[in-house]
């Protein structure tokens, strides 16, 4: 489970996140929502300690976040930022090797390669393996970094706006293969996410943020609804319910 009591994060004195208090619990899917600047990416930085908060506490498994080591961290909880570099010659499967490094420190064994292997067939990404990043489409190459998240095989995974880069079905395979982590393998999943009706078919729980504090938070009957997204995103909304599932639509 993960705590946060309070977290604060400011910059020049501004709070970009402020006073958030919430539980995610294990082996759920949650997604975060808000329109931009809301401190959904800040805070996710934070739970994953490449942030320090400026108050209030991080707690993962009843442990504050501080008293954890780097290594022991880092195979506790992977994270997919939201803009990805690498400016080496790498394969895919490489990439997804990157993955192992908090257990094998380089030195990967046939555990660690098989576990390089699942992540790629998780992926769906085995057939093109051997192709360098540099001739990979979008989605392919956001696809390998997530390859390389699941490598990792963490008990909790964030994930930054996983779907950039990606058609319409990529994207609706990642949020399939999000829930076939949590429900197949115990997984928890955190999310920043854009696309209200993806948050709304495959979460367990919604947490709207705006201004940097928390709106509300719920499952998706209870966010899916106008008396709570309209005055966050400015936007009227019109909710439909198609195969039991709250759908926003707002053109």
């Amino acid at each position: 489970m993960i705590e946060l009591r309070d977290v604060t994060k400011k910059y020049d004195g501004i709070p970009v996140v402020d006073r958030v208090s919430l539980t995610i619990e294990k082996g759920t899917v949650t997604s975060f929502i808000g329109p931009n600047g809301a401190g959904k990416s800040t805070l996710l930085a934070i739970i994953s300690r490449l942030l320090r908060q400026d108050g209030g506490e991080v707690i993962i498994d009843g442990i504050p976040i501080e008293k954890w080591g780097s290594s022991e961290l880092a195979r506790r909880i992977s994270i997919l930022k939201q803009s990805n570099q690498v400016n080496l010659r790498l394969t895919i499967r490489e990439l997804v090797s990157f993955g192992r490094f908090p257990y094998s420190q380089g030195h990967l064994t046939a555990g660690d390669w098989a576990a390089v292997d699942q992540a790629l067939a998780y992926m769906k990404l085995t057939d093109i393996q051997h192709k360098y990043l540099h001739q990979l489409s979008g989605g392919q190459l956001q696809r390998a970094y997530i390859a390389m998240v699941i490598a990792q095989d963490t008990d909790y995974i964030l994930l930054d706006e996983p779907l950039n880069n990606l058609d319409m079905r990529h994207a609706v395979d990642i949020m399939k293969t999000l829930r076939a982590l949590v429900q197949d393998l115990g997984k928890t999943v955190v999310t920043v996410i854009h696309d209200i009706n993806f948050a709304s078919c495959y979460s367990d729980c919604i947490v709207v943020m705006d201004q940097g504090r928390i709106a509300c938070s719920g499952g998706p009957q209870r966010i899916i609804d106008r008396s709570v997204l309209c005055d966050v995103y400015e936007l009227d909304f019109h909710i439909e319910t198609v195969n039991n599932q709250r759908i926003c639509v707002y053109y």
